[in-house]
């Protein structure tokens, strides 16, 4: 959420950045609330001094034996008036935090001005595609060659966008899993938290997720008629571990690392990225999560980059990084850097990790604090990035690493959690 006082210092320098992430705010409306809330706590302070001033002649009548009564009735008259004041005030608090909680985070002075992904950055490239002396199949070929990564069972099981995994490619998805928390936990100095994958509403609305993009979520109703969601990404539990807490200054960064399942429904996708298993109602995914000082989290947000970057390093995969651009970033996001890797079958580069600095947007939604250097409570920063998603990663070395026989090699780095095996092969 943003800083209040951003717009009420300058809301048409808000409305302009904001405008070049195709978004239009309500400046009218805002400015009609806090002209509301101002002439109200005018009001209000006026009625309190005038009531204490009215508490302390009563007083001093009653000393005298003089007649209080006209006094007394103010008094009441005003506390009247006064508890309605406090009821409008919570209203339109309420209506302020509501026209908040609609508004994305503006954009850093570094993000560079664009509508769509076709104005995004390239940052870097690493590696080259490698040349193949045979046309490279895409995943969902290779896999049900392989007879290892099943739609149909899946589609029957639960329905569409779901995936089934077996034998050595389902044992390679895990081994992926499990080098990138070796990586991050013994290399890269994260804990490694293992979270509910069911979250309450404050949760979700602490990181952005809610009240915006509901449609988004798979929400199970509770008997007691509140709900839980089922996480879209591990960023939502892990962020919120510092809701309503003050870490000290000497704990800074929080550096946590968790594997988990992530949900979407994907609403709106309708007819995108139907082949295979580039947009699933489920998946995994390695998250990273930094809780840091504000001053030190954009050298944080290029140190997660590159912490994600090595995954791709280690796998020996060709990728380049993005900046994205202000069209094409996330809701809560300041700054964002893509991770897209080379995908053979595609001819393409796909997302594989979306790493964002949300500086104090979700921090303020969720009262995440720390003692500054004067020992006050100051909002954190928090950033996060995938590192990364397990099953695009998957694709990648299936495609990448894909024989012209069909059989898939397994990388180096893979291969002591494969125990030792060095091929996938076809099923005779």
């Amino acid at each position: 959420m943003l800083d209040v006082q951003l717009l009420r210092a300058d809301i048409d320098a808000v409305a302009r950045r904001l405008a070049d992430r195709g978004i239009t705010i309500d400046a009218a409306r805002f400015q009609e609330l806090e002209a509301s809330r101002k002439a109200l706590q005018v009001r209000t302070q006026e009625l309190q001094a005038r009531r204490n001033q009215a508490s302390k002649q009563i007083g001093q009548a009653k000393q005298k034996g003089e007649d209080a009564s006209a006094l007394m009735a103010e008094v009441a008259s005003m506390a009247d008036e006064l508890k309605a004041n406090e009821t409008r005030l919570e209203g339109l608090q309420r209506e302020l935090n509501e026209f908040l909680l609609g508004i994305p985070n503006v954009p850093h002075s570094s993000v560079p001005t664009g509508r769509s992904a076709d104005d995004n950055a390239v940052a870097r490239r690493v590696g080259e595609p490698k040349a193949m002396a045979f046309k490279p199949r895409d995943h969902v070929d290779l896999g049900e060659s392989l007879q290892m990564l099943d739609f149909a069972t899946a589609t029957k099981i639960a329905g569409a966008r779901f995936s089934l995994l077996k034998g050595p490619l389902a044992r390679l998805h895990r081994s992926l899993a499990q080098f990138m928390l070796d990586l991050h936990t013994g290399e890269h100095g994260y804990t490694e938290v293992y979270v509910p994958y069911l979250v309450n509403a404050a949760s979700m609305k602490g990181t952005g997720q809610l009240p915006k993009f509901e449609e988004d979520l798979f929400a199970v109703p509770r008997s007691d008629g509140e709900k839980l969601y089922l996480i879209p990404t591990a960023e939502v539990p892990v962020t919120n571990i510092v809701r309503d807490e003050i870490v000290a200054l000497k704990d800074l960064p929080l550096k946590y690392v968790c594997h988990s399942p992530c949900f979407r429904s994907e609403a709106g996708s309708y007819g995108k990225d139907t082949r295979g298993m580039i947009r699933q109602h489920q998946f995994d995914k390695v998250e990273l999560v930094q809780i840091v000082h504000p001053e030190k989290s954009y050298d944080a947000l290029e140190q997660l980059t590159e912490h994600a970057e090595e995954v791709l390093k280690r796998l020996d995969l060709p990728f380049r990084t993005m900046v994205l651009c202000t069209g094409d970033m996330g809701f809560a996001s300041a700054k964002t850097y893509d991770i897209e890797v080379w995908l053979p079958g595609q001819h393409a580069y796909r997302e594989i990790s979306s790493c964002s600095n949300f500086e104090a947007f979700q921090a303020r939604r969720m009262q995440a604090r720390y003692r500054n250097e004067k020992g006050k409570p100051e909002l954190a920063h928090t950033l996060n990035g995938s590192a990364l998603a397990v099953g695009r990663a998957l694709i990648a070395v299936i495609e990448n690493y894909q024989n012209a026989d069909g059989s898939v090699t397994v990388p180096e780095v893979l291969r002591p959690y494969m125990s030792g095996q060095a091929t996938i092969g076809v099923k005779g």
